[in-house]
């Protein structure tokens, strides 16, 4: 456009629904379209122009039809919104007046930014540029007046009741026309005395998207930030933008949210450049992206930061090139090179600045993770290379995606904070009495062990020891450690305790990537701690640690050191309010003997040797049998739970004596179906009984007794404590 000041076109537009302060809030489709031409040098007005629409929807509300007086057979007859904006005759009505150029001027910014933009996005239309600069009579107005009150509260009537401008008769009071009068009526009187207003506050609608990095010294207005949730996961910041068309993204202002894995979790942070345009877009909560509706609430300028800021120098680097299309490739061969990854995009993707364009996503220790960001200086080029989504690199075949620099920012911001060994995430719950760590697995924070991980599933002990070769005399007795996965199969990973912090810091230098097999095995330095976290329950999984489940076939391999029993807990700490209603104070119990306390013994044909006569254990998620330490826990016997079994009366009167014998363990099951019952319970412990040897023979008290009376004592809804006789 030549100037703006040349040529004002005065714009309305009504919809199937909603109309006014709510318009295009409900995505209902225009219907209607108004427009007169003002030349503000001259003072003229042109013809008044009316267009009816056709939508695609030929449903109309019922207060769309009293506002708009159409009806669905007139709409029927009419042209579709891209032939009535072809039609459009201003073009040749300028050329007339010997005009150059316009600007459109609207009673509010909602027809352009909440109506018309939108539509025209979802439809694929073309709009002519015209619809991307405007003016606001009421913004031009209060410029004009200030006192005549804030933008917000400004409408037609009051404006024109401020200037003393009679209203218009009733006969002239079409919808639209009514309002395009109106609006003329108001332009002309500002530009002539005592005013001679000129109008200057033009509004821009972006044409597209602005990539960029933000920093997190950078300030986001709390007020300018809102939260999209309900994405689809394969939606990139472009979508997201064509989502909100019409309002104005700041730059590099749409952050892709991550889950634990990287993977989009279907939220977006968006920023806008004003307060007034995040108002506009929370007015578009659950409109619809495709088939999916989109849920749109305010959000803080800390949560944008936490996405989107903080880059290293060589993110900031790599994100400073502007206004490139960014891909992220997935699943890469560790192996691979920037020659290999621009060999596979191609002659028809090629990459901007060659190799300065990749970026790899590496660990802090320097490992590649399989992720890379690639940049390409236009869509065509970028569409080429999603083309290969899926295509084989090497062995493996590669995932491209879409992608922005918030994205790239929090990918690599999230691996290089990313400890060697998951932690165990926090919880708001009561921690539940579990196993104590045995002694040998005590924990610290002393890197005195080392983690091996990417060994052969058929590797064994002796493959381990060979593997350490000649700091096998530097691991501590039973200081072999193997993890299974949920299945109870090998999962890849090993630890191993050595004598010091320097060992297992040399065994980390010289053994890592060493091969194993037809396998090179990765090796690092860790803490006791952190093989707790896993060998006491924790799986390694992608999403974190997890216990494992209560399987009872998934045995590990039948060579174990038995677990020595933990220090006595207290009934407090068996019993706590999160797993009764209220804890039970124990009785006294009125029987000479001692309160029984824990003996765990292992199963009598137990190996004496282990592994090629080495002192190892082999610690797994499902040790051996009866029970497992990470599903059912070893406790020590509340003094006077079992006890009270011996004070119930019989139905002879007869009191029954001694509780039962002190050699045996209490054990808690979880996970129990909430329809479990007690001949379930029998029937899965089918085969160890109790032994009646070291009962009195007053004690007519059966295994079968006792479960029916912890089973109506305690009351537990997901779990039952038994006593579990030394017999097994």
């Amino acid at each position: 456009m030549a100037s703006h000041s040349d040529t004002l076109v005065v714009f309305f537009g009504a919809t199937a629904g909603a109309n006014g302060g709510k318009l295009g809030s409900d995505e209902r489709e225009i219907i209607l379209l108004v427009w007169q031409i003002v030349d503000l040098h001259e003072k003229k007005v042109g013809k008044l122009q009316r267009r009816l629409v056709k939508p695609d929807s030929l449903e109309l509300t019922d207060q769309s039809k009293e506002e708009t007086g159409l009806s669905v057979e007139e709409l029927y007859k009419a042209e579709p919104l891209d032939k009535v904006l072809q039609q459009q005759s201003v073009s040749a009505e300028l050329k007339a007046l010997g005009r150059s150029s316009y600007t459109l001027c609207v009673d509010g910014p909602l027809i352009i930014r909440q109506a018309l933009h939108p539509e025209v996005s979802k439809k694929n239309l073309v709009l002519p540029e015209c619809f991307y600069s405007f003016v606001d009579v009421r913004k031009e107005f209060h410029k004009c007046c200030p006192n005549a009150g804030q933008v917000q509260d400004l409408t037609l009537p009051s404006m024109l009741e401020y200037v003393c401008i009679p209203e218009l008769p009733l006969s002239e009071q079409v919808m639209g026309l009514k309002e395009v009068r109106c609006m003329v009526q108001l332009s002309l009187h500002i530009l002539a005395e005592p005013y001679n207003h000129k109008f200057s506050c033009f509004e821009a609608v972006k044409y597209k998207l602005e990539s960029g990095a933000c920093s997190k010294t950078e300030p986001v207005d709390s007020e300018t930030v809102i939260r999209a949730r309900g994405l689809p996961w394969q939606s990139s910041d472009q979508d997201i933008a064509r989502f909100f068309k019409g309002l104005n993204i700041a730059k590099g202002g749409v952050a892709l949210c991550l889950n634990a894995q990287g993977r989009r979790n279907g939220e977006a942070l968006v920023r806008f450049i004003n307060q007034e345009h995040r108002d506009l877009a929370l007015e578009r909560h659950k409109h619809h992206m495709g088939s999916r509706y989109i849920e749109v609430y305010k959000a803080t300028g800390e949560e944008f930061l936490k996405i989107a800021g903080g880059t290293s120098n060589e993110v900031a680097q790599f994100l400073s090139k502007e206004n490139q299309v960014i891909i992220r490739m997935r699943g890469l061969p560790f192996t691979a090179s920037p020659q290999d990854v621009l060999t596979f995009l191609g002659a028809d993707s090629p990459v901007t600045d060659a190799s300065d364009g990749l970026l790899f996503v590496k660990y802090p220790d320097g490992r590649p993770t399989g992720d890379a960001f690639v940049l390409f200086s236009c869509e065509e080029y970028a569409l080429n290379a999603l083309k290969k989504h899926k295509q084989i690199l090497g062995k493996r075949y590669i995932e491209l995606f879409r992608s922005t620099a918030a994205e790239a920012q929090q990918v690599l911001n999230r691996y290089m904070s990313t400890p060697l060994i998951s932690t165990l995430p926090s919880s708001s719950m009561v921690p539940m009495p579990v196993l104590a760590t045995p002694p040998y697995l005590a924990t610290g924070s002393t890197r005195d062990c080392v983690r091996l991980r990417g060994l052969p599933y058929t590797a064994a002990i002796e493959d381990i020891l060979e593997f350490m070769g000649e700091h096998t005399i530097d691991i501590k007795p039973h200081g072999v450690h193997m993890v299974l996965n949920q299945q109870g199969r090998p999962s890849g990973d090993a630890f191993i305790q050595m004598r010091s912090a320097d060992r297992a810091f040399m065994v980390a230098q010289k053994c890592h990537k060493k091969m194993m097999k037809d396998r090179y095995v990765e090796v690092f330095q860790c803490s006791t701690e952190e093989m707790s976290f896993v060998l006491m329950g924790g799986t390694l999984n992608r999403s974190g640690l997890s216990p494992p489940p209560c399987k009872l076939p998934c045995l590990a391999p039948p060579a174990y050191a038995a677990f020595p029993s933990p220090a006595m807990l207290s009934e407090a700490a068996l019993y706590q309010p999160p797993l009764l209603a209220t804890p039970r104070t124990p009785q006294p119990p009125h029987s000479p003997h001692p309160t029984p306390t824990l003996a765990y013994y292992p199963p009598q044909h137990h190996p004496a040797q282990l592994y090629m006569n080495m002192n190892m254990n082999y610690t797994a998620y499902y040790p051996s049998p009866p029970v497992s330490p990470s599903t059912m826990s070893y406790f020590a016997s509340p003094p006077g739970s079992v006890a009270l079994a011996a004070q119930q009366p019989h139905a002879q009167g007869h009191v029954a004596s001694p509780m039962m014998p002190q050699h045996g363990a209490l054990v808690r099951m979880q996970g129990l179906p909430y329809n479990a019952g007690v001949k379930d319970i029998l029937s899965f412990f089918q085969g160890y009984q109790v032994r009646t040897s070291n009962m009195t023979p007053n004690t007519n008290l059966s295994f079968s007794s006792i479960m029916e009376w912890l089973c109506r004592q305690q009351n537990l809804q997901a779990g039952i404590c038994l006593r579990w006789a030394n017999s097994v």
